[in-house]
């Protein structure tokens, strides 16, 4: 497909493209209509791209005509250095947060104005959350979220806090207590939430370090997230800790072999 050119001056691959780029967190599963018009690719061209990107196996098409992501884009993502190999770093150390805690253990990154959830472990009795491996959420109202905006350079902090978005009705969204809030992650060294992403739940997390040249740098964040009725949460600040300083020193050992 690449190096062809369309009669409106777009590359083949640039509308390839933007057919992929219609598929988000919030619309994984899009008809070829809906395809058309969130790329902005008229029908017949969406038609003939989906086609192609079926055949190569970046799309899927279900039973019902809906398209969704195919495998292959799904193989060739897990090979992104910040999933392969913080993942396999990371994973240990998850789990055996998850089988001390028996509770829904996060790990993301920042990406723009959001978290990226890398990693995550739960099991049958862990509260169900919205993240999911791969989904994207706000800085402000996560757990992990708070620490990787705790850590964000000034312009990335000041144009989240400019418009926080409202998530539940618990979420902080006046800017100055959100200031006051991400101070307070940065002096005690956690992070909190009670309800803000979502209701009936709970959260904790700390930030992962790795040491550099310049001095130590957030890297990820690890969280855990539990039922809105527990009365343990900061107990589990200690356990989070000694995992995440556990993926950072092997982090940078296996960063010091490349």
């Amino acid at each position: 497909m690449a190096g062809g050119r369309t009669t409106a001056g777009r590359s083949v691959t640039a509308r390839a493209l933007d057919v992929l780029g219609a598929f988000d967190s919030s619309a994984p599963r899009l008809t070829l209509s809906e395809i058309a018009e969130r790329s902005g690719t008229p029908l017949s061209t969406t038609h003939r791209l989906l086609g192609e990107l079926t055949a190569w196996g970046a799309l899927a098409r279900r039973p019902d005509g809906r398209y969704e992501i195919g495998r292959r884009l799904w193989d060739l993502g897990l090979l992104a250095p910040v999933q392969l190999e913080l993942r396999q770093v990371a994973a240990p150390f998850l789990l055996d947060v998850h089988t001390a805690t028996r509770d829904t253990v996060h790990l993301a990154v920042r990406e723009g104005h959001s978290a990226l959830y890398v990693e995550r472990v739960s099991g049958r009795e862990s509260v169900p959350v919205v993240s999911q491996v791969g989904s994207r959420l706000p800085l402000h109202a996560t757990g992990v979220g708070k620490v990787l905006l705790a850590a964000a350079p000034d312009d990335v902090a000041e144009a989240v806090l400019r418009a926080p978005t409202r998530e539940t009705r618990h979420t902080i969204v006046d800017p100055g207590r959100l200031r006051r809030e991400i101070a307070e992650v940065r002096r005690r060294g956690y992070a909190r939430t009670a309800e803000e992403m979502s209701l009936g739940t709970l959260s904790v997390a700390v930030p992962v370090y790795v040491d550099r040249p310049s001095g130590p740098a957030v890297v990820a964040a690890l969280g855990i997230v539990v039922p809105s009725h527990r009365r343990d949460l900061l107990r589990l600040v200690p356990v989070l800790q000694v995992a995440a300083r556990g993926i950072g020193r092997e982090l940078a050992r296996a960063q010091s072999f490349h």
